[in-house]
């Protein structure tokens, strides 16, 4: 008999059971985790209820509201226009925030604290207050109701996210590797393009997810400055539960859940989750 086929029963001996406070513990966290997760349950069962109307518990089952589902034109304009916005405003956001990024992080300027400020500051403000600003400045030169207003209300508002995982990404980033490049003769474009960016490359990724998540989801803006023209997904949402009470928002809402699941899944697959959002 070997020495760790000896240890294993060794290790069971040693093993004690959890006490009572441990035990009290464990239930603590499993009821706190209920209790956050608890509306989206009850989201996700409501979606298959055969209920009229929005109601819990239900009385039966069905899949008549997925069913419904792609024949609510309203919310198919919707996610077309929240995607359009979403997606150009990912691309402006990391055309910006990545060479401000590099700038503030790398080089000493004059005004760089105002540069930093003015690119990180909107975090600060309320998104009701950012709106309104853009009602009063957009409005008497005709630009309310179009792509513009909405790409430009949420650039503000996404910026910050993306750069402050590529600021954290190149903080914690080692530059031998560029300034080696450097001594052998690289461009600064080209050291940027080979070095620096593969080694931001999952801070950047994380922050145009989260770009892409927070203008896809944002309300408050996209409802003042494009209501009437170009409403986003979440302004027909907003619009159809005053007007109905069926569970089709229910089954919108597990679609939309899956969705944002698919792209953490993605992240974790290309760059890991923990390393992107670290």
């Amino acid at each position: 008999m070997t020495a760790q086929q000896l240890s294993a029963p060794q290790k069971l001996v040693l093993r004690r059971p959890p006490g009572a406070g441990t035990i009290l513990f464990r239930i603590l966290v499993g009821l706190m985790y209920l209790f956050l997760l608890a509306p989206l349950i009850i989201v996700v069962v409501i979606s298959f209820s055969s209920n009229q109307y929005i109601s819990f518990p239900p009385e039966g089952f069905t899949l008549r509201w997925y069913e419904l589902l792609p024949t609510k034109t309203q919310f198919m304009s919707g996610l077309q226009t929240s995607l359009i916005t979403a997606g150009i405003t990912t691309v402006i956001v990391l055309l910006i925030g990545v060479p401000a990024s590099l700038a503030i992080h790398r080089y000493e300027f004059r005004g760089k604290a105002m540069v930093s400020a003015f690119f990180l500051s909107p975090l600060l403000v309320p998104s009701i207050v950012i709106a309104l600003g853009l009602v009063l400045l957009l409005g008497p030169m005709g630009l309310t109701n179009t792509y513009f207003s909405i790409i430009l209300g949420h650039i503000g508002i996404t910026i910050p996210y993306l750069m402050r995982t590529t600021l954290t990404s190149l903080a914690t980033s080692d530059t031998s590797c560029e300034e080696a490049a450097k001594v052998l003769g690289a461009s600064g474009v080209t050291v940027f393009r080979r070095v620096t960016l593969p080694i931001i490359a999952p801070g950047v990724i994380a922050g145009g997810v989260l770009a892409f998540i927070v203008s896809f989801d944002e309300l408050v803006i996209s409802l003042f400055v494009a209501e009437s023209g170009k409403p986003t997904l979440p302004v027909q949402v907003m619009r159809y539960v005053e007007n109905s009470a069926d569970a089709v928002v229910a089954a919108l809402s597990v679609v939309l859940i899956l969705f944002s699941v698919l792209i953490v899944v993605l992240v974790e697959r290309l760059v890991g989750l923990r390393k992107a959002l670290n």
